[in-house]
């Protein structure tokens, strides 16, 4: 096409433009690779979330684990004399009875009570507790009945008797007490 001027134009065609095959599947691959990564992410959250639970139970675990060592030492150096003491509890009842036969004062007499008082101090100190029976309730945790015996003098249920002294080992029975229990009659 010319004007007037002598110069020619270019034509204009009227052609539309179509996208090649290739450009309009890859709109679509960029939404399939974000929903594939969205998946995978998701995956791999639950993952993780899974191992940070696990590594929180894991330690709280290990710190259950370390704090029941640390009781059980405890609890062994504590009560890691009980034998000992099982050991010598016969030699404190000799000293007991051997004081409670003879009231005459003598310096033996003297001698054996404040080896027998130095004794039991020794032993306190290791968390050796006598257990009160004598006129106290019969408690079944503490004490061994080993008679009743009928009467209304004393309450019922009532120790009268201690026949052999019971032991705790700080708050552990070592020995019951052996005693005789008043049961009243009417």
């Amino acid at each position: 096409m010319s004007r007037g001027n002598g110069r020619t134009e270019p034509e204009q065609l009227d052609v539309e433009h179509e996208l090649p095959a290739s450009e309009d599947t890859s709109e679509e691959k960029p939404v399939a690779q974000v929903a594939a990564a969205e998946g995978e992410l998701g995956k791999l959250r639950a993952e993780r979330d899974m191992l940070v639970d696990r590594l929180a139970r894991l330690q709280a675990e290990f710190e259950n684990a370390r704090k029941r060592a640390v009781r059980e030492q405890q609890e062994y150096r504590d009560y890691a004399l009980t034998d000992a003491l099982k050991s010598l509890l016969p030699v404190i009842d000799s000293f007991d009875r051997a004081l409670q036969t003879s009231t005459e004062k003598s310096e033996l007499r003297n001698g054996v009570e404040l080896i027998n008082r130095q004794l039991h101090d020794a032993l306190a100190k290791l968390g050796l507790k006598p257990i009160p029976a004598k006129g106290e309730p019969f408690d079944p945790r503490f004490h061994e009945a080993i008679e009743m015996v009928d009467t209304n003098e004393v309450e019922d249920q009532h120790i009268i008797d201690e026949l052999q002294r019971g032991y705790k080992l700080k708050d552990r029975l070592l020995r019951p007490a052996m005693v005789r229990v008043v049961r009243n009659t009417k």
